[in-house]
């Protein structure tokens, strides 16, 4: 997949994804965000959940047992703990008391999903952008034939438009920024404003309440990567809360969460903020600096290499993390090139135990997972089941070798690797 610049008709720059010749990340799947919501449905369901929609919180009082939540139909729900995943502006956060210092409104976007008829046709086997004065217009091939378009639109002040002011005032942006008078904008099926917010959570905790997604953290849309982010939070969380309900851990490890996923929401938005400006440039100065000078710098192979890789998030790491050492503060295994705790344990082909063939990312899907050849395997499997209960799986990594057995976190993430004395330390520094 590419996605390619145009300055009217001509191509300026073009990046590309999954190139072997560039040694580029895998293809970015390219689907609906609905999509991905009804999929998340789908699993609530298939563990027995059930959202209620259209339901507010009033109201959100915690004390040393839990929380009391009093909900816009009168009745009180009472909790052990309370994760608000409510959005940029939740209300869990303000009844946290957790400021959301940043900017509120800043750039303003029209987003739209439709269908693009007229000449010349688009290709859609990329995404295509263009650069213009008046700010810039990306077109993003989506499936069943539609596209999604965003273009930047100071000049559009209407405070609450209607979908249908926003499909007009794309239609007529349209042929103006492409440079291409027989494209035109046919049916649309969704459109919205959206204003850029540049903002991060003063905290992630506040005693019994947590956050997560975009009511921690909210930044530009250039990157895609706010709800890669927003996925990270919730399976970073989501197994540290579950020991510390089921009593295998101390509330501590709810605090690692924060030292893990916050330096990497204000790298996102530091990354998001640059790109947003360079996009937007709107001086004849910023415009050269864009059009000339960064252009070129992007179309060189090893800066799409870094782009690519950046905005996939595969190389997030916690080795620096509190969970990433020892107690005593020593990094637990090898230096260099190797696997150090904290970094995110490739999709390895391995084998159960009764030698069928599996991935190690299809068996974690909420489990940890021991991993390794060497006879301290075993010893090291029965130390985390102990420790951890049945949610742990035994696998052989595919190959010969007889090094050090891996635990892996439900996340993906490398806890430690060794035997079973490796195991025990850091699941008692882990877990208090």
């Amino acid at each position: 997949m590419t996605i390619t610049t145009y300055a009217g008709d001509r191509p300026m720059m073009r990046i590309r994804f999954g190139d072997p010749g560039l040694g580029t990340a895998a293809p970015p799947m390219v689907i609906s965000q609905a999509r991905v919501e009804a999929r998340l449905r789908e699993r609530l369901a298939e563990l027995g959940v059930r959202p209620e929609w259209g339901l507010a919180l009033v109201e959100a009082r915690q004390d040393t047992t839990g929380v009391t939540a009093t909900l816009g139909d009168g009745r009180t729900v009472r909790a052990r703990w309370m994760v608000g995943c409510d959005g940029t502006g939740s209300t869990v956060r303000t009844q946290a008391g957790i400021g959301f210092p940043g900017v509120k409104v800043s750039e303003r976007f029209l987003l739209l999903d439709g269908r693009l008829e007229g000449e010349p046709a688009l290709d859609r086997s990329g995404t295509s952008g263009w650069a213009h004065a008046e700010g810039v217009l990306g077109a993003m091939p989506m499936p069943g034939d539609q596209w999604r378009l965003l273009a930047y639109d100071a000049a559009f002040t209407v405070d609450k438009p209607s979908e249908e002011q926003i499909a007009e005032r794309m239609r007529r942006i349209l042929p103006e920024r492409t440079g291409l008078p027989g494209l035109r904008l046919g049916e649309v099926t969704w459109a919205s404003l959206f204003r850029v917010h540049r903002r991060l959570a003063e905290a992630y905790r506040a005693g019994r309440i947590l956050l997560a997604g975009d009511a921690a953290h909210v930044h530009a849309p250039f990157g895609g990567q706010g709800m890669l982010t927003g996925l990270g939070d919730a399976e970073n969380l989501a197994w540290k809360l579950a020991l510390v309900i089921q009593g295998r851990a101390e509330a501590a490890l709810l605090d690692t969460y924060q030292a893990e996923r916050r330096p990497l929401a204000t790298a996102v938005l530091r990354g998001s903020t640059a790109a947003t400006k360079v996009n937007i440039a709107a001086g004849p100065l910023g415009r050269f600096l864009r059009d000339q000078v960064l252009m070129r710098i992007f179309s060189q192979a090893w800066i799409q290499r870094w782009t690519t890789y950046t905005t996939s998030q595969l190389w997030v790491s916690y080795r620096r993390g509190p969970l990433g050492k020892t107690l005593a503060g020593r990094v637990i295994g090898r230096r260099g090139g190797k696997l150090r705790p904290g970094d995110r344990v490739p999709d390895l082909d391995c084998e159960r135990g009764d030698g069928s063939r599996t991935r190690l990312h299809t068996e974690l899907r909420g489990a940890w997972a021991v991993l390794g050849h060497g006879t301290g395997t075993d010893a090291a499997f029965q130390v985390a089941r102990r420790r951890l209960g049945e949610r742990v799986v035994q696998l052989r990594a595919s190959g010969s070798g007889n090094g050090p057995a891996l635990l892996v976190r439900p996340d993906g993430h490398l806890a430690c690797q060794g035997g079973p004395a490796e195991v025990t330390r850091w699941l008692d520094g882990a877990l208090g």
